[in-house]
């Protein structure tokens, strides 16, 4: 069975980079019918976050990947979070000072920096093995850190994401296994948890590629078969320049969500941040990406976190959904004043909208002129690139001639669209000068659903009297 894990530090938000590891594991998971187990790794407890594991466990379960093991669900191999499993590391520790291959550091911080010091100032590597005591002490008792004993040699591993690598022995060093406060370090924490929770697949960011021959020499060491690993790439800024942050606008998660960014559009966007399933497809469902996911289709190099392509796809998602899923899901977007309005109303008004609709809290700004009538607005025609050109008596003149060919026409789209056309014809005005005032005076909104439909939605004695009323306010 397959087994993936996310293991995340409960030190803030969940940032896209956590959740598109997450999502590639939950979605390898859910392909080969394994288990996906959520794990706090919150060893590092001067940076925990109050509040910040149970802030990861509702963004995973508002994304819709649920874990099937996890600190708040139990399962077979827990506990889940690290804080809880100190004896089982001490367990695994024991083991390697038994056999040689761990020793109590003598050492004090300051002294391990004067090292570090030493070898910046002779410009070489510093490397904890070079000062590794002649006689080694295995008489640990918690006080001082407890180090692994390395045996410094050639690696040669394949990763899943970036391929064939190679190291040689001078990567391998001593690194602490666990704290003088007795909490292990990450370097043999997840290593223990990965073991005893039988993970075959680890999917991590490519910032541990570098460590992962000291990491494959302390699988060796405790005599445990690596799982499969697949190092993914960083997600960029949107110049590509640099890592994405929070200085580049990076948002917590469920922001993305709670804006109306549906959770299937959302889902793939993030999957197709540095893969792709090898054809020109971009739009997937999530029974899609589960279907078609494999890491030899992650790219190795840095994938750029585009918005603007985020509510591309976004949109996309929606123009496919049925209009009662789509009125379902937005229910809690509409302005206030759509509460005197019935369902079938709104109904009708979303269908206008759905075409041009990116994210569901666009809705109040590209609705509300349906629900109220709004109050004139002059900027709409004095800074419109056509209208402004136009003497006060001619646009008054275009927009009477508008109003007693509506009040002759039959209501509805099609019949609404006939009367424009041959508004066109009979005031020999262009589509942006005619269309754009009388979407102006009925709406006084700077963009609006096309023309016909909205009128006819809007019913006729509405339209006529927003007509009405901008022509008042041009005469005056």
């Amino acid at each position: 069975m397959i087994r993936t894990r996310f293991a995340p530090s409960p030190t803030g938000y969940m940032h896209v980079g956590g959740v598109r590891t997450a999502l590639f594991a939950w979605l390898l998971a859910r392909q080969g019918n394994g288990h996906f187990i959520l794990r706090l790794e919150d060893t590092d407890q001067a940076r925990e976050v109050a509040g910040a594991d149970e802030h990861l466990m509702r963004s995973l379960k508002e994304l819709g990947l649920t874990y099937d093991e996890g600190p708040d669900v139990g399962g077979d191999y827990g506990p889940y979070r690290q804080s809880e499993r100190l004896d089982i590391y001490k367990k695994w520790a024991l083991k390697l000072l038994e056999s040689g291959r761990a020793y109590v550091d003598p050492y004090t911080t300051e002294e391990v920096q004067a090292f570090r010091e030493q070898a910046q100032a002779e410009k070489r590597a510093f490397l904890y093995r070079h000062h590794r005591p002649e006689t080694l002490s295995t008489d640990w008792d918690g006080s001082k850190p407890l180090r692994f004993k390395s045996d410094p040699k050639e690696y040669r591993w394949t990763d899943a994401v970036m391929g064939d690598r190679q190291t040689g022995p001078e990567v391998i060093d001593d690194f602490i296994l666990i704290k003088s406060d007795g909490f292990p370090t990450y370097n043999f924490a997840h290593i223990v948890d990965d073991a005893e929770m039988q993970i075959t697949h680890i999917i991590r960011g490519q910032e541990f590629l570098a460590s992962t021959p000291n990491y494959l020499n302390l699988y060796e060491a405790l005599e445990i078969t690596p799982p499969v690993i697949a190092s993914v790439p960083p997600i960029m800024n949107e110049a590509g320049n640099k890592k994405l942050s929070k200085r580049d606008g990076a948002k917590d998660t469920l922001e993305y969500i709670h804006e109306g960014i549906p959770l299937p559009a959302f889902l793939n966007f993030i999957a197709t941040l540095g893969w792709n399933d090898g054809t020109e497809q971009e739009i997937f469902s999530v029974d899609e990406l589960i279907a078609k996911f494999s890491l030899d289709r992650v790219q190795s190099s840095g994938a750029r976190f585009d918005e603007r392509r985020m509510q591309w796809i976004s949109g996309a998602h929606i123009r496919e959904m049925d209009i009662e899923s789509l009125y379902n899901a937005t229910s809690r977007y509409w302005p206030e004043e759509s509460d005197a309005y019935d369902d079938d109303y709104k109904k009708s008004v979303l269908g206008l909208i759905q075409e041009r609709l990116k994210k569901y809290s666009e809705i109040p700004e590209l609705t509300r002129f349906f629900f109220i009538d709004l109050q004139i607005n002059h900027e709409l025609i004095s800074s419109h690139k056509q209208l402004k050109k136009l003497e006060t008596t001619e646009l008054i003149d275009i927009l009477t001639q508008a109003k007693t060919a509506l009040e002759n026409c039959e209501w509805s789209t099609e019949k609404i669209q006939d009367c424009l056309n041959e508004l066109l014809e009979s005031t020999g005005q262009k589509p942006a000068v005619l269309f754009s005032l009388i979407r102006i005076a009925t709406t006084q909104s700077p963009a609006s659903p096309e023309l016909a439909g909205s009128l006819a939605v809007l019913r006729k004695d509405r339209s006529l009297s927003r007509i009405s009323t901008q022509l008042e306010a041009l005469s005056q």
